[in-house]
């Protein structure tokens, strides 16, 4: 992965798989986007990077994914992922995405 980028890398959404992914040009997998579809909502649940593809922005790159398709899309996000959560407090541009997970009286 030392050579890659994430602009060498192919997106996409598996709705059977309820994920973004991430693949090489050999079709490994390198990154998923877990979520849910919830109330009309994306609700973002989980980001995961394999050990060889951590630190070359990968993750980040999902994560762009991920908010670019509910953009597309016309739904909002709720970021339950405290990486996809932490990526849009630092791009501004996509908070307008965001929407708040309900809160439950117990």
């Amino acid at each position: 992965m030392s050579t890659l980028t994430p602009d060498d890398l192919t997106y996409a959404d598996v709705p059977k798989e309820s994920r973004f992914e991430a693949r090489t040009p050999e079709d490994a997998l390198v990154g998923v986007v877990g979520y849910q579809r919830r109330g009309g909502a994306l609700v973002i649940t989980h980001t995961e990077v394999e050990d060889a593809a951590a630190g070359h922005g990968v993750g980040s790159s999902l994560a762009r994914f991920a908010l670019d398709q509910a953009r597309a899309e016309g739904v909002p996000v709720v970021p339950l992922c405290p990486f996809v959560r932490e990526y849009v407090e630092r791009h501004a541009e996509y908070a307008d995405l965001v929407q708040e997970p309900p809160h439950r009286e117990d």
